[in-house]
């Protein structure tokens, strides 16, 4: 495990395949009001984090990231579903940006929940 910063860490852990290993990226992202340079400068560090693996490696990425991705998926139709919560803020744009630059799929958006299966 290596702390990237105090809102980042990493953990690789190798595979019994060969060349692939599994990659877990945990944060905590800054609120959706705070600055745009401390807001910058995680996205930058979780970024530098993710270009950081090998072409085969399996990355998860997960954590809070204060945002809210809302349900429409227009532009995002690649990276998200349609069963997110509410309207998207600028941390859920980020968030979907930063995942469809690398190609990740934001999980919790894909499967419907019923409000007795959040709890």
């Amino acid at each position: 495990m290596e702390p990237i910063s105090s809102h980042i860490i990493s953990a690789k852990f190798t595979t019994k395949r060969k060349n692939i290993n599994l990659h877990i990226v945990q944060c905590y992202a800054p609120i959706n009001d705070a600055e745009e340079e401390i807001k910058d400068s995680f996205y930058q560090q979780l970024q530098a984090e993710l270009d950081n693996k090998k072409t085969n490696d399996i990355t998860i990425l997960m954590g809070d990231f204060n945002a809210k991705i809302g349900a429409d998926n227009k532009g995002y139709e690649e990276i998200m579903g349609t069963h997110g919560i509410g309207q998207m803020n600028e941390n859920g744009e980020r968030f979907a940006d930063l995942c469809a630059l690398n190609q990740m799929v934001i999980g919790g958006s894909i499967i419907f929940r019923t409000k007795t299966s959040t709890r």
